[in-house]
């Protein structure tokens, strides 16, 4: 199949500093630059995210919609969590330097960091992969439609998820210490109050465990 770039075009680009590029910053250890078609428009079916990540931080849980993902660890250490989606199990690998995670179109997946100064390419069959976060769906979701589905009450969620950031792309939060402390565990571990939740209500209760570019 022909491309449809016009490789003689003025406009042409054929590098880019990917360094001048920066998708999300949580700080100066911790942030994302991206390469897509928008900052090199000679790009066909690939893009990348340069990923930079101190010890246990996290990308958070999410997945694209629209392209598969190879994960390349080249320095420090990380651990790749995929949910198959055919066999319900979610699937951990530890990645250290040369290795590879590969994570087909759609599935959900999260990465977390286990030594400081690690440093991951994220490459993409798309030229521009879109993505849906876990703090947005967590957050976009109207609570009634959550309450309702999976019997939860309303109020008790909402306090719950008060601290997600929508857009959080590497957690925890610098201030995570003085949020936690401000909610009660009540509110991290939600209860359920109706008659056909009753067996729900007595097991070990759970912590809660649109990037565009």
């Amino acid at each position: 199949m022909a491309s449809s770039i016009d490789y003689t075009s003025p406009s042409t680009q054929f590098a880019f500093d990917i360094n001048k590029s920066t998708l999300f910053k949580k700080d100066h250890r911790n942030f994302i630059n991206v390469l897509g078609v928008k900052q090199l428009n000679t790009l066909d079916n690939v893009s990348l995210l340069d990923i930079y990540l101190s010890a246990d931080n996290i990308i958070e849980p999410h997945y694209h919609q629209n392209a598969a993902e190879l994960i390349y660890c080249i320095s420090g250490a990380v651990t790749v969590s995929i949910l198959n989606p055919f066999t319900k199990q979610l699937l951990h690998y530890p990645l250290t330097p040369g290795q590879v995670a590969n994570v087909p179109q759609g599935w959900w997946h999260y990465e977390v960091a286990t030594v400081d100064d690690t440093h991951l390419l994220a490459i993409f069959n798309a030229p521009t992969p879109e993505v849906i976060l876990g703090s947005d769906l967590l957050k976009l979701t109207p609570p009634n439609i959550l309450s309702k589905t999976y019997c939860i009450n309303e109020n008790e969620w909402n306090q719950a998820i008060s601290p997600v950031k929508p857009n959080t792309f590497i957690g925890p939060y610098t201030d995570c210490s003085k949020e936690t402390q401000q909610i009660s565990p009540q509110y991290l571990y939600p209860q359920y109050h109706c008659s056909q939740c009753a067996l729900h209500s007595q097991q070990t209760p759970y912590a809660y465990q649109n990037w565009h570019y």
